[in-house]
């Protein structure tokens, strides 16, 4: 895949220079996965039959896609905002035995996909929720990050292009509050 080799090339020189070589390193992989996503979704088939012109429209999508990792302060602040829909794809009994992110809509992870692609009624039966649009903001949250990122790469390749993941994930969360709640005491 010339095209793909030639955009992972344009990302890393992207990032090359910026940051510590840790940082540098997730810039680079979300790049990739961000990339790898836009070339398997229904603009590939275009690109691959009229060139890279093809996704020239799509390129501000890609590019608003690759977001940085929210914080637990921003998160924090989100949720206080109520303009955005926090998603954790854990799976139920880890909600039920550890607890969750208050204002978080539980959707395991192997029902991402598909809950994204609901019928507005069924996803308000299923999920107790009004379904989000592609032009709403979701974050993603899980135990740790890992089953959020695969969570966001989804809901991007489906349109979903205002999406980001909490990397910290509930252990980040309640660590986080069980200290804001013993400085409070």
């Amino acid at each position: 895949m010339p095209l793909q080799r030639l955009l992972l090339a344009g990302a890393r020189r992207a990032v090359f220079g910026s940051g510590e070589p840790a940082l540098r390193e997730r810039k680079v992989e979300r790049l990739e996965t961000s990339i790898s996503c836009l070339l398997h979704t229904s603009h590939w088939g275009c690109a691959r039959n009229q060139g890279l012109n093809s996704i020239k429209g799509n390129w501000h999508n890609f590019c608003t896609a690759v977001y940085k990792d929210v914080t637990y302060k921003e998160l924090k602040n989100l949720l206080n905002s109520k303009k955005i829909m926090l998603i954790d794809v854990r799976n139920t009994c880890e909600i039920i035995e550890c607890g969750k992110i208050p204002g978080s809509v539980n959707i395991p992870l192997n029902e991402v996909g598909e809950a994204l692609q609901m019928n507005p009624e069924d996803f308000k039966e299923k999920y107790n929720e009004i379904k989000p649009s592609k032009s709403d903001s979701l974050i993603f949250s899980c135990a740790a990050g890992l089953r959020s990122k695969k969570a966001l790469d989804t809901a991007i390749s489906l349109g979903f292009t205002r999406s980001q993941h909490y990397a910290g994930g509930w252990k980040e969360w309640s660590t986080y509050e069980h200290s804001e709640k013993k400085q409070g005491n």
